[in-house]
């Protein structure tokens, strides 16, 4: 079973703002939750973030600056994981 993902209206907008290179990098990783779940251990950095069991964050491209997209589950029947940040790391809500 896929599971089904959607942008906060704030991180499509930070979405639309990335260079062409991270945002594919943000597309790849969307589509491997998609397909494999929100645990993605195999992104750099990756790692469920503290005090907050459903929500997780990784590197899309490391550098300077860092991109970081973080994701929260939302529901467990309905299998929706939100995309809530994809911009630089200085900025990144965790």
């Amino acid at each position: 079973m896929e599971w089904t993902v959607r942008f906060t209206s704030k991180a499509a907008k930070q979405a639309r703002k990335l260079p062409e290179s991270v945002r594919d990098n943000l597309m790849l990783l969307l589509k491997e939750i998609m397909t494999a779940g929100p645990v993605r251990g195999n992104w750099k950095n990756y790692s469920k973030l503290e005090g907050r069991t459903r929500r997780h964050h990784c590197h899309i491209k490391t550098g300077k600056p860092t991109y970081v997209a973080v994701w929260e589950e939302s529901g467990n029947e309905i299998r929706v994981v939100e995309i809530v940040y994809a911009g630089t790391h200085e900025k990144a809500p965790y």
